[in-house]
């Protein structure tokens, strides 16, 4: 077994690129990850509700959009990251049957007394575009 990636803050430099994260969008996964959360809202099931108030099928929820959006940070930066901050502009939904792909740029490596932080751009996209675009905070521990 490989060990996981495990980022330093003292390896970090600014304008880094996180590898792509994708992952496919199947209905179960849209359904189950609503019903993990107890989100029964009917856009997140029953596709005739969905399209009735617009959209083109259900679409995942803001917890299942959040989760990926901390996966693509912390795949980069390891287990030993802890996310202290997420900001995030849902600006259109992420449907059953996408293909969501995430990428990030550190924008911003400081220090606010002992912690060692990174900022992270991320934006969540589709075959139709960017998303999601967010603002991840992580602290990393040092060498």
């Amino acid at each position: 077994m490989t060990e996981p990636t495990r980022k330093f803050w003292d390896d970090v430099t600014e304008g880094e690129a996180l590898p792509q994260v994708r992952m496919q969008v199947p209905y179960a996964k849209v359904i189950l990850n609503a019903a993990a959360t107890n989100d029964y809202f009917p856009g997140h099931h029953d596709p005739e509700y969905a399209r009735a108030q617009g959209p083109r099928n259900i679409y995942l929820n803001t917890m299942a959009i959040e989760g990926f959006i901390d996966r693509v940070a912390t795949n980069w930066a390891g287990p030993h990251a802890f996310l202290r901050k997420r900001q995030m502009q849902m600006r259109a939904s992420i449907y059953a049957e996408d293909t969501m792909c995430g990428d990030g740029v550190v924008r911003r490596r400081y220090q606010e007394g002992a912690r060692n932080l990174v900022d992270i751009e991320i934006k969540i996209a589709t075959d139709e575009g960017v998303r999601v675009p967010a603002m991840v905070t992580l602290e990393l521990p040092r060498r």
